[in-house]
């Protein structure tokens, strides 16, 4: 064992009250004295007595003399201490545990972890409900060290280093093990035109790819580390041996479609013209940014570089036509070289936009399937795992872009997203936030009592989903969302829900528009017209707003109800007031005591991933608004 007093080193700086909290720490007691804050810190006594004693008459901390030590030294204010963030690290595990943890730490760890959960106790005074925050749990899951966004696993090693507390190097070799797996199967074209399945060795081939395929999948062995594929297999293959830790590297020769002559007339912003570089360099990946960051913008620029006939696949008739309108707006495309191919419109033309139900049916399959797509743009594709739209995975074309600023589903089918479209991009929004291309939003989960008895009583009856639905409607919620309404009378707000009974209540309480499924499309779109032109400054949604549609004008988001939805959901409607310019806050209501404060945190689970702060606070009976103490 090395003796650490007979090793020489640098002496430190003097240290600051940070340190000192180390040092405190480190000891695992309530006092420190200068010899071990000098030995913790690798300074010399005197230089340590000096700057702790600056550190008393700053205030900070304080000192008392003891027999056993002339001066031991301890926290001025023990909250201070408390409040500090901490990191710990479970390598066996590969969990990361963080307590009070700064936005800078989130964003780091959202770009090589998982948000597993967060926990910590939410009963705080009316006094401390502002600074009330939580705990989080991560994990480091082989698919977020495949998906990570570097270049290579040194980059990767490097931003973990900067983060954890120490090194570990059990963990590290852990990440350079699964970085390699990425890279030991790979899918190319023959030069006779059929499709091959190389592996890295024999016996990856022989004990992972052909005991994980049948001939479903592989017609024959070529050789001992390759394998013919069947036609149309291809991404079958890849889920395969995705799911069984081994992500393909797909080199085939795909269609490249005929040339578009077509250039993008708007000045990318730097970081989505770094988006445009690296999807060129990797040929397929999902765009991941947040909303409000111009992934629709970007995907035209994308589409300019590539230059071949190109296929915009979306959800809904509204957003294709929205589609129209950013490629006549953003690039030299003439009109009639856009066509719509859904229920409404059916042609096809040098970029083609339709939506995935119409492309995946049997009776149009072949119109598209036909066709040589230079690129295939998934709008919104988290759609793609669901079974009615995963065959539009199926379209032969060298380059596929998938956008979504929530890639999450709830049935945990998310990995197959980067499996069939490509790994992700754009996943560092923190820096979006600070360079302020992005409002970063304000989050805060309220949590309501009830104030009529009558529905806390129908709700203490009720069962399952009618359960739900009381607690969502909780007339509470009404009083709560005018008071966050006055208190930012300026603002553009959109207040959203999922029960039509209790967004008509909220309309009529409030003197505005409903928008929902049951408003006809020609006076849907003149309602979301006047709120882009502030001739109205708030709306009642229902789900129709979800997706889709924008609103760039909204700074404040009042999700009154949905708490039963999924955490896509939740981040995409604090994302409407994600922009460039002005407030952004979010608020989420939800009843006490109810399953809607599990659900609320579930939902805002994505953006505390990307490291957005999530304020939880009570409302207590008679309590004013949190404007009014903003």
């Amino acid at each position: 064992m090395t003796d650490e007093a007979t090793e020489p080193r640098e002496p430190a700086a003097d240290p600051d009250l940070d340190q000192f909290y180390d040092a405190v720490e480190a000891e695992g007691r309530p006092v420190v004295t200068a010899s071990e804050v000098a030995r913790r810190l690798g300074t010399t006594q005197a230089s340590a007595a000096d700057a702790l004693n600056d550190l008393v008459d700053e205030g900070t901390i304080d000192r008392v003399s003891v027999e056993t030590d002339p001066v031991v030294y301890f926290p001025a204010e023990w909250r201070e201490l408390a409040a500090r963030e901490r990191v710990v690290v479970f390598p066996d595990r590969r969990e990361i545990v963080v307590d009070q943890p700064r936005q800078y730490t989130r964003a780091q760890l959202s770009q090589f972890a998982h948000l597993v959960d967060s926990t910590g106790d939410r009963e705080r005074s009316v006094a401390d409900r502002e600074t009330a925050t939580r705990g989080y749990k991560y994990e480091i899951r082989p698919e977020d060290v495949w998906q990570a966004p570097f270049d290579d696993v040194e980059e990767l090693l490097s931003l973990m280093r900067s983060v954890l507390p120490r090194r570990s190097a059990e963990l590290e070799e852990w990440v350079r093990s699964q970085w390699q797996r990425a890279n030991r199967f790979r899918l190319f074209t023959h030069d006779d035109g059929y499709v091959v399945l190389e592996a890295g060795s024999e016996s990856l081939m022989g004990n992972v790819a052909r005991q994980k395929l049948d001939e479903e999948q592989l017609v024959a062995p070529i050789s001992e580390t390759e394998s013919w594929v069947r036609e149309g297999s291809a991404a079958a293959v890849k889920r395969t041996l995705y799911e069984a830790g081994y992500p393909v590297v797909d080199d085939r020769d795909l269609d490249t479609g005929d040339p578009v002559d077509v250039e993008s007339t708007v000045d990318l912003r730097e970081y989505q013209q770094d988006w445009v570089d690296r999807f060129r360099d990797q040929q397929s990946g999902v765009l991941v940014g947040p909303s409000g960051s111009g992934k629709t913008v970007t995907a035209t620029g994308i589409l300019a570089a590539i230059g071949g006939e190109t296929l915009i696949l979306v959800p809904s008739r509204e957003l294709a036509g929205q589609w129209r309108a950013e490629l006549v707006a953003h690039t030299t495309l003439a009109p009639e070289q856009i066509g719509e191919y859904h229920g409404g419109e059916k042609e096809i033309r040098p970029v083609t936009i339709a939506t995935y139900r119409t492309a995946g049916m049997d009776r149009h399959r072949a119109l598209f399937d036909s066709r040589g797509w230079g690129l295939v743009v998934y709008d919104e594709v988290h759609h793609v795992p669901a079974e009615v739209y995963r065959r539009s995975a199926d379209l032969q074309t060298t380059h596929r872009l998938g956008l979504s600023a929530t890639p999450v589903r709830e049935d945990d089918r998310e990995a197959e997203i980067f499996t069939l479209i490509g790994p992700p991009i754009g996943t560092d929004w923190s820096r979006l936030f600070e360079a302020g291309y992005v409002q970063e939003p304000e989050v805060r989960i309220r949590y309501l009592p009830w104030d009529d008895e009558m529905a806390r009583n129908e709700w203490a009856h009720a069962e399952g989903r009618d359960r739900h639905r009381v607690a969502a409607e909780n007339p509470a919620k009404i009083d709560e969302t005018r008071r966050l309404l006055d208190a930012h009378p300026d603002a553009s707000a959109l207040v959203f829900v999922d029960w039509l009974d209790q967004g008509e209540a909220l309309a009529d309480a409030l003197d505005v528009p409903f928008v929902s499924g049951e408003m006809p499309h020609h006076r849907r779109d003149r309602v979301f017209e006047s709120f882009r032109e502030d001739d109205l400054n708030t709306l009642v949604v229902s789900r129709v707003g979800d997706e889709g549609i924008d609103l760039p004008n909204a700074t404040v988001a009042i999700v009154a109800s949905g708490l039963g939805g999924s955490r896509r959901q939740g981040a995409q409607r604090a994302g409407r007031t994600m922009r460039p310019a002005g407030g952004s806050r979010v608020y989420v209501l939800a009843t006490r005591g109810t399953s809607e404060e599990e659900f609320a945190q579930r939902q805002m689970r994505h953006l505390a991933e990307k490291g957005i702060r999530v304020i939880e606070s009570n409302v207590d009976d008679g309590a004013q608004s949190e404007g009014g103490e903003e």
